[in-house]
């Protein structure tokens, strides 16, 4: 159905993008989401299948190429534009949005640093590539560490007893990489390359870290199975293991003195990004419960004519369009100020996951026993709404830094 505009001076080529987009979404991303649903995660990545088909198609239309500026070719879409781009998409399956999102990362990062190595290695192959061969990850969670590795500024971000699992030694002018990445690396079972966390100074505990750039096609990296999991079942989630891995000093971009600066911004960005997936979720859980309501007849009349009916339409109505207007505002805000607003960020990731889980929670009684059933498509927006209270950073421990930085701005005990 898509929703209406309510900004009156929208320029024309976002309504472009988005008539654009929301037409892929319904076309191409929401079919092949449904089936890939149903399909083991080996089956999932496949050669050939479903998945990178449909990968194929958005590296085909320079999709994977947003965030890249056009002076390398790329898309290079701006606050607003990234926005409709992502809802729209997510639209159709948020797994697939999140992917492609991730699949940018390494060029994400080179083009920050901008060195004609870090151009020629992760921006211009990447760009070139029109088949999805050429994938990136972000590399951050571990085995013991989540949502704890997403907290710069506490207490325990700096706590010499804590560290990531994952870590870089200095050799010559080289790193060597030993340790492992979660089984929640999105990307993880398919990315040449990623951007990684790593731990370079165990002495600073967490603070302690490093950003590196790496090929994942290299000796000394493998993979476990991918995840079989609840929800965004298009997205592959996997472990990634290194073992003694090379990673030139040239491509350990980050170092320790900015590495806290850096993981805030990647998290006000990762963050900001989610609030415009979930907002997509929301919108299409609400606009299948709307038509729904419209076309099933129940105590003699259609859904709805009943008045419990319209109220909860309109709360699910009202949440999806305050979703949308302050997730477009963190985003961008976010990407015209330096320093990003992290606990603006969060809160947009919060409010809009927390939004779409709610609507889609809704849509599915509105359903009745059909919501429960794999049949419909509504069912499983339920669940890739739940993962999203999770991803990311669980809501609970973002809620908990967003706060204590809320607190430390206004006092000083």
């Amino acid at each position: 159905m898509g929703y209406r505009e309510l900004d009156l001076d929208l320029p024309e080529f976002h309504l472009s993008l988005k008539d654009e987009l929301h037409k892929f979404a319904v076309e191409v991303v929401r079919p092949a989401a449904l089936a890939l649903d149903k399909l083991p995660p080996e089956k999932v990545i496949e050669k050939g299948s479903l998945f990178w088909q449909t990968m194929a198609k958005m590296y085909e239309n320079s999709y994977h190429t947003i965030y890249v500026s056009d002076e390398y070719g790329g898309m290079g879409l701006d606050a607003l534009g990234l926005h409709i781009f992502f809802e729209e998409l997510a639209y159709g399956g948020v797994g697939f949005a999140v992917s492609l999102g991730c699949s940018c990362f390494a060029a994400f990062y080179a083009e920050m640093i901008c060195t004609d190595h870090l151009t020629d290695k992760f921006i211009l192959p990447f760009v070139n590539c029109k088949d999805a061969s050429i994938m990136s990850c972000w590399g951050i969670t571990e085995p013991e560490h989540g949502s704890d590795i997403l907290m710069p500024g506490t207490e325990f971000f700096h706590d010499k007893k804590i560290t990531q699992q994952l870590k870089a030694t200095k050799k010559g002018p080289d790193w060597i990489l030993n340790g492992q990445k979660a089984a929640w690396i999105s990307n993880g079972p398919v990315a040449t390359n990623g951007a990684l966390f790593v731990n370079l100074d165990p002495a600073q505990g967490m603070a302690g870290g490093g950003i590196c750039l790496i090929d994942l096609d290299q000796p000394g990296v493998s993979r476990g199975k991918p995840l079989d999991k609840m929800g965004q079942r298009e997205l592959p989630q996997g472990e990634i293991f290194f073992d003694n891995v090379v990673c030139p000093g040239d491509q350990m971009i980050i170092d320790q003195e900015s590495y806290e600066a850096m993981t805030e911004l990647t998290l006000a960005h990762a963050n900001m990004s989610m609030g415009a997936y979930f907002t997509g979720v929301a919108q299409a859980a609400y606009d299948l419960a709307l038509q729904y309501c419209t076309e099933r007849t129940q105590g003699g009349r259609r859904l709805c004519e009943h008045a419990w009916v319209q109220s909860k339409l309109f709360d699910m109505f009202t949440t999806v369009e305050a979703c949308r207007s302050f997730s477009r505002s963190v985003t961008v805000f976010n990407m015209n100020n330096t320093p990003a607003s992290l606990q603006h960020s969060i809160a947009s990731k919060v409010f809009c996951t927390n939004g779409a889980y709610r609507v889609a929670s809704d849509a599915v009684q509105l359903f009745g026993g059909l919501g429960l059933s794999k049949e419909l498509p509504i069912e499983k927006l339920f669940r890739d709404a739940r993962a999203g209270l999770i991803e990311d950073g669980s809501n609970d421990s973002l809620s908990i830094a967003a706060g204590n930085m809320i607190v430390k701005e206004v006092y000083q005990p």
